[in-house]
């Protein structure tokens, strides 16, 4: 069964800065890599077609494919995990989300659907504008 990791994605304001940040990860090393202190222990479940959901703002925003974890160990030998991503990001109907630290797990029952199609948000508007338009139907 697959699952679902969770963080927050600090420092964003909003999804287009999630994927200018990404665009210069790729530019720089050609791969999307979001280092974390922790390996998640269920590997094989996450690797099942597991995305990782961003909380942007205090919002779960959108998602990226987790293409495989990575352990190894820093210059000052603390073990570290390293979450190779797949560029692409999904954005997926906002849910608001309170803060935490380091990384949860979600399963795949609760993940939120993604947005696709006509309902996809402009990456212009505010995520409490979008989330309020789908909320009275007109996105």
């Amino acid at each position: 069964m697959t699952l679902h990791l969770i963080k927050l994605c600090v420092g964003a304001e909003s999804i287009a800065d999630l994927e200018e940040w990404i665009a210069l990860r790729m530019r720089m090393s050609g791969e999307q890599i979001h280092t974390t202190r922790m390996m998640p222990k269920n590997r094989e479940a996450i690797l099942d077609g597991g995305s990782l959901y961003w909380v942007i703002k205090g919002q779960l925003s959108c998602r990226q494919r987790i293409l495989d974890l990575r352990a190894r160990r820093d210059e000052e030998g603390i073990s570290r995990c390293d979450i190779l991503l797949e560029p692409r990001v999904v954005p997926v109907d906002p849910r608001p989300r309170g803060p935490f630290q380091g990384w949860r797990y979600l399963s795949a029952a609760d993940a939120p659907p993604d947005l696709s199609g006509l309902g996809a948000p402009d990456g212009e508007l505010p995520l409490e504008l979008q989330q309020q338009l789908r909320a009275i139907g007109l996105v």
